[in-house]
């Protein structure tokens, strides 16, 4: 380890800012936000300094219990320095958005802060060891928020979001551990390294049979609970609708994307072999979560229900371009449509986790002012009383239904540029997604904002000047990206085409 720890010092920040807030008392919320600024601004510095061939940069090592194959290793690439800054911005909203909090406040946003931390450290280790310990780090805070600031539902929606995410990390620690055992390393680096030559899957069988595709799919199905794919969904929708809103906005805007982050930096590198022979199942399962997500999301009438399900569909296109690309590339043609499609799954994510958590504020906004109402039918003609917010959520709705200009758009167009290619038939079908996607959007804004104003909405008040200047940069981002997407693109593709270099299939 040489120089300034910086990502350390990441990962710890917000450890410090959640034990002087636990003792802030009502000032908690104010020492949540100058953590996530601070956060948010080393973030910001780590994603300027990345290396321009795509490597690891900023890496620190040190032995910490190398029998064991315990190192501490940490290093981004553009994938984890995006993921980074993503989930800085995600949480300096949520605690923005959390302006309500009078029960523990000290408490509430001290877990917050532990999320925050969990999240920068799952992004940046590159030793399974202490990788899961972030990934688990994140999940106990969050079953907290649930669980003491939730809804009427909230302990069995908390118990249920612990059940199902713990079962998947116990599949991911034992598909590790036969690892390791085989290899004596949990240093990603290294057995991608392996993974590429085919050295690891002989280790493997040599040492324990022919468990490979077993280890691919237990790493796998650890995964897909975190993403979630269906058919291991059926945790999120209450999940998310039981969860403060704030507290919905980390779920889906920052811990959903664990899950893909994990495929790209440890299922596809370590078992890419294994993927691509198990790729058509799973391409059914990628279009099952795109189009049973969307028609879900038909059959809601709570706005928190209809957005949970939206996420699934959304994060189902992320799902599609991965196992797409799972197929040794044969010429220039097919090396550019996996390129094309890796690109838009990592801008997919960043612009689903702005666009989402941007969607559930509004929704916080709205049950602020409506007594605690938030069903599709309970409102009507909001777009008089509230011009302000409509226009602000509409941009919001419009970059989730993918309009051109937006940043929901670019990410899905370069994902099915490079899934047509490479299988068509997934994106044919898929492409259903889109267009009942397009419908669930266009009737939350008829319902909501159209039409006569509900009797209980005629003194609904708009959006006052410290909301709108919270939202107008993240609404300013999802018109920039979507206009200037290279301002991303051109600092992730050279790690897409490091990456893609590195993996076999």
């Amino acid at each position: 380890m040489s120089g300034i720890p910086v990502l350390t010092l990441l990962t710890v920040l917000p450890l410090v800012g959640a034990a002087i807030a636990l003792w802030a008392g009502k000032h908690a919320r104010t020492v949540a936000l100058l953590t996530t600024l601070a956060s948010l601004a080393v973030a910001l510095f780590v994603w300027t300094q990345l290396p321009a061939d795509g490597s690891m940069g900023m890496v620190e090592r040190a032995a910490w219990a190398p029998s064991l194959g315990i190192e501490y290793h940490l290093g981004v690439d553009g994938l984890g320095a995006l993921m980074l800054v993503l989930a800085a911005i995600v949480t300096l909203m949520s605690v923005d958005a959390a302006n309500r909090v009078h029960h523990q406040p000290g408490l509430y946003f001290g877990l917050v802060l532990l999320l925050e931390s969990g999240l920068f450290g799952s992004f940046t280790a590159l030793n399974f060891f202490h990788w899961f310990l972030f990934w688990e780090l994140s999940l106990i805070p969050a079953f907290f928020l649930i669980k003491l600031w939730g809804g009427t539902r909230r302990g069995p929606a908390a118990t249920q979001f612990f059940v199902y995410t713990m079962a998947g990390s116990v599949a991911l620690l034992v598909a590790f551990m036969a690892v390791f055992l085989s290899t004596g390393s949990m240093d990603f680096p290294h057995l991608t390294q392996l993974a590429s030559t085919g050295a690891l899957e002989q280790m493997v069988t040599a040492h324990l049979g022919p468990v490979t595709l077993w280890l691919a799919i237990g790493v796998l199905a650890g995964f897909a609970v975190k993403v979630p794919m269906v058919p291991f969904h059926t945790w999120l929708p209450a999940a998310y609708a039981e969860a403060p809103s704030p507290v919905t906005m980390l779920l889906t805007g920052a811990m959903s994307k664990m899950g893909v982050y994990g495929l790209l930096r440890i299922a596809i590198p370590l078992f890419g072999h294994q993927i691509a022979q198990i790729r058509t199942p799973l391409l059914v399962l990628a279009v099952a979560t795109i189009v049973m997500g969307a028609w879900a999301a038909v059959a809601q009438t709570d706005l928190k229900r209809v957005f949970a399900y939206s996420s699934v569909n959304h994060l189902g296109y992320c799902l599609l371009g991965i196992f797409a690309l799972a197929v040794p590339a044969a010429g220039a043609a097919a090396q550019a449509s996996q390129a094309a499609a890796l690109n838009g799954v990592i801008l997919q994510m960043f612009n689903h986790g702005l666009t989402a958590a941007s969607l559930f504020w509004f929704v916080a906004i709205i049950q602020q002012r409506s007594g605690g109402h938030r069903g599709i039918n309970d409102f009507g003609g909001l777009r008089k009383p509230a011009p302000v917010l409509a226009g602000l959520m509409g941009i919001a709705l419009f970059s989730s239904l993918g309009l051109p200009g937006l940043n929901g758009f670019v990410g899905e167009f370069l994902i099915f540029r490079g899934v047509f290619p490479l299988t068509w038939v997934a994106a044919t079908v898929s492409l259903l997604g889109l267009l009942v996607t397009a419908a669930v959007i266009l009737t939350v804004i008829q319902k909501v904002f159209s039409g006569p104003v509900a009797e209980h909405c005629t003194g609904f008040q708009d959006m006052h000047h410290g909301e709108r200047m919270a939202l107008a940069p993240v609404i300013g981002l999802m018109l920039l990206i979507g206009l200037v997407p290279q301002l991303i693109v051109d600092s992730v593709n050279p790690t897409v085409v490091n990456l893609l270099a590195h993996w076999r299939f």
